[in-house]
C-alpha cells in the first residue's frame, strides 16, 4: 500500500491531496484497513477457534478453543456474521439520529476493539461477549464510514468520486488479505488468545489513525443530519428499556428452572436474522405513499434480494464449512510447504484485487459493443457461479476420507469460482439498490441490502444447528443440494428476466 501524498493540481489553493482526492480519503482508508485487519484475521480463527479441542477438530492442532462440533459451530459462526450485517441497520439509524457519523465510527471503533481484548482473555464466557462486542461495533462502523467517503467530495458528480470508493475498497481487500497471513498464522500456530490480542492493536491503530486524521474529514460528518426530538428520545428509551427487561426476565426464568441449553440462543437469533428482513420488505412494499413506479421496483428488488439472500448462504460458508473441511479433510502443505488452514481467507481478497480490474474492463468492452449483460443477466451469473463453487466442491469432499487428505488446490479453485461470482452480484447488487430504492427510502435501502446476508446466514444457522436441522454441511447430500439450488435460483432469475427488467422501469 502507499500512503505518500501528492498535490492535486485541480484545486486552486494547492492544497495537498491523496492521490488527487480528499486528504481525509487517506484516513479513512488507513482505519478502514486496520478494521477489517482486525476483523479478517479474527474471522479467520473463528471457525477453528470454536472447533478446538473438539469432536471435529483436526488431529495434533492446538486445543484451548471451545471445543464444539462442526455443527455448532457452524451455527455460532453463521449466526455472528448475520447478526453483523443486521446491526449495519441500526448502526446507520444511530449516525443519522443520535451521534452523526463521526462520533459513531469512533464509538464503533473503541467497541471493535473492547470485543477483541475480550476475546483475549481465556474463557468461553468472555468469548461470547467479546464476539457480541465485535458484532456491534462493526455493525456501527459499517454503514457510517461509507457515508464519510461520499461526504468528502461536495459535488455529487465530482468525477473523482467513484475513484475514491475504488480506493477506499482496495483498503478493504489489502486489510483483508494481510490478515489471516499475520493474525491467523499466530493465533493458530502460536496462541488463540495472542492472535485475538494482536486484532485488538490492528483496530487500535486503526482508531489512532482516524482520530489523528479527523481534521481532514468534511465537517458535516460530526453533524447529526435528523437528531431525534425529545419525545422521540424518550420513546426509544422506553421501549428498549422494556424490552432488555422483558427479554433479561424471560432468559432468567429459563436459567434457573435449569432449561437453558445453546439452542436458547440460537434459534432466537437465526429467527430474528429471517423475520426482520422480510418485515422490512414487507413494511416498505405495503407503504401507501410510494408512486406506483416506485411499487414496481421494490416488486422487481423482492427478486434481487431473494437471490443475493441464496448467494450469501453459500458464499459465506467459505469461511464456516469450506474452512473447516480444509481444516479437517485437505492437506495442510503445498510443493512442501507447510501452512494454518487460516490462509484459505487470505485468497479472497487477492482474487478480489486481481479481478474486479479485468471485470469492470470486461463490462466497459462488452457495454461498447452493445453485449453487456443486463443487471438481471449479472445476478444469474452470480448464482450460477455459486452454485458450481459447490458442485465443485463436491469432488474433494466425496475424494476425502478419514486416512486421505485432499490437495488444497481443489479449495483454491472452490474460492476462485466464488469471487467470480461475487464480482458479478456484489457491486452490481450496490448499484441497483441505490437506483431502485424509493425516495423516502433512499437512506435505508443500502442496510436492506446487508439484510440479504443476514437472511442468507441465518438459513445457514437452522441447516446446520444440531437442535434445529443438524444437517452436515459438508455431506455430499448438503452440498449437492446447495449447489443445485442456487443453479435452479439462476435459472429461474434468467427465465424471469423480462418481467423483472419490466418492474424495474427506466432502471437498468
Amino acid at each position: 500500500m502507499a500512503s505518500s501524498l501528492t498535490t492535486g493540481t485541480a484545486d486552486p489553493s494547492a492544497e495537498k491531496t491523496f492521490f488527487g482526492h480528499p486528504r481525509g480519503l487517506a484516513t479513512l482508508f488507513m482505519t478502514e484497513m486496520w478494521e477489517r485487519f482486525s476483523f479478517y484475521g479474527m474471522k479467520a480463527l473463528l471457525l477453528v477457534y470454536l472447533l478446538s479441542g473438539g469432536p471435529d477438530a483436526k488431529d495434533g492442532s492446538q486445543s484451548g478453543g471451545i471445543a464444539m462440533d462442526e455443527g455448532t459451530a457452524i451455527t455460532v459462526f453463521s449466526i455472528y456474521v448475520s447478526m453483523v450485517y443486521l446491526l449495519a441497520m441500526p448502526g446507520g439509524w444511530l449516525g443519522d439520529r443520535v451521534w452523526g457519523p463521526r462520533k459513531t465510527v469512533t464509538i464503533a471503533a473503541l467497541t471493535i476493539m473492547s470485543g477483541h481484548i475480550v476475546l483475549a482473555l481465556p474463557g468461553s464466557a468472555t468469548f461470547f461477549v467479546g464476539l457480541a462486542l465485535v458484532a456491534i461495533g462493526s455493525g456501527l462502523l459499517k454503514a457510517n464510514i461509507s457515508t464519510m467517503v461520499g461526504q468528502l467530495y461536495k459535488d455529487a458528480d465530482d468525477p473523482r468520486r467513484d475513484g475514491g470508493f475504488t480506493i477506499f475498497y482496495m483498503g478493504i481487500n489489502a486489510g483483508a488479505f494481510f490478515a489471516p497471513l499475520i493474525i491467523g498464522t499466530v493465533g493458530q500456530e502460536v496462541n488463540w488468545h495472542l492472535g485475538f490480542a494482536m486484532a485488538a492493536v490492528g483496530m487500535g491503530i486503526g482508531l489512532a489513525a482516524f482520530l489523528l486524521g479527523t481534521k481532514h474529514l468534511n465537517p458535516v460528518s460530526s453533524v447529526v443530519p435528523k437528531p431525534l426530538s425529545a419525545e422521540e428520545r424518550a420513546s426509544w428509551i422506553r421501549k428498549i428499556a422494556i424490552t432488555v427487561a422483558i427479554v433479561g426476565l424471560f432468559y432468567t426464568a429459563v436459567g434457573m428452572a435449569g432449561m437453558f441449553t445453546k439452542a436458547w440462543a440460537t434459534i432466537p437469533l437465526t429467527v430474528i436474522g429471517l423475520i426482520v428482513p422480510a418485515g422490512v420488505l414487507i413494511r416498505i412494499k405495503r407503504d401507501k405513499d410510494l408512486t406506483r413506479s416506485e411499487q414496481s421496483k421494490m416488486s422487481g428488488y423482492i427478486w434481487f434480494f431473494v437471490a443475493a439472500a441464496v448467494f450469501w448462504m453459500i458464499y459465506d460458508q467459505g469461511a464456516s464449512t469450506v474452512q473447516s473441511f480444509g481444516e479437517t479433510k485437505a492437506s495442510g502443505s503445498l510443493l512442501g510447504f507447510e501452512f494454518p488452514s487460516s490462509w484459505y481467507q487470505s485468497l479472497n481478497p487477492v482474487f478480489i484485487m486481481a479481478l474486479a480490474p479485468v471485470f469492470a474492463w470486461i463490462w466497459v468492452w462488452l457495454n461498447r459493443k452493445g453485449k453487456e449483460p443486463s443487471t438481471v443477466g449479472k445476478f444469474a451469473a452470480g448464482l450460477f457461479f455459486i452454485g458450481v463453487s459447490f458442485f465443485f466442491f463436491l469432488a474433494p469432499v466425496t475424494m476425502a476420507t478419514d486416512s486421505k487428505l485432499v490437495s488444497p488446490m481443489w479449495l483454491v479453485g472452490i474460492y476462485l469460482i466464488q469471487t467470480v461470482g461475487e464480482l458479478c452480484i456484489s457491486p452490481v447488487g450496490l448499484s441497483v439498490t441505490t437506483k431502485m430504492a424509493p425516495a423516502k427510502y433512499a437512506s435505508q435501502m443500502m442496510g436492506v441490502w446487508f439484510l440479504a446476508v443476514t437472511a442468507g446466514d441465518s438459513i445457514t444457522s437452522l441447516l446446520s444447528d444440531p437442535a434445529v436441522f443438524g444437517v452436515d454441511l459438508n455431506g455430499t447430500g448438503a452440498v449437492a443440494v446447495e449447489a443445485s439450488l442456487a443453479c435452479l435460483a439462476a435459472l429461474a432469475v434468467f427465465m424471469y428476466r423480462k418481467k423483472v427488467k419490466e418492474q424495474m422501469g427506466e432502471v437498468h
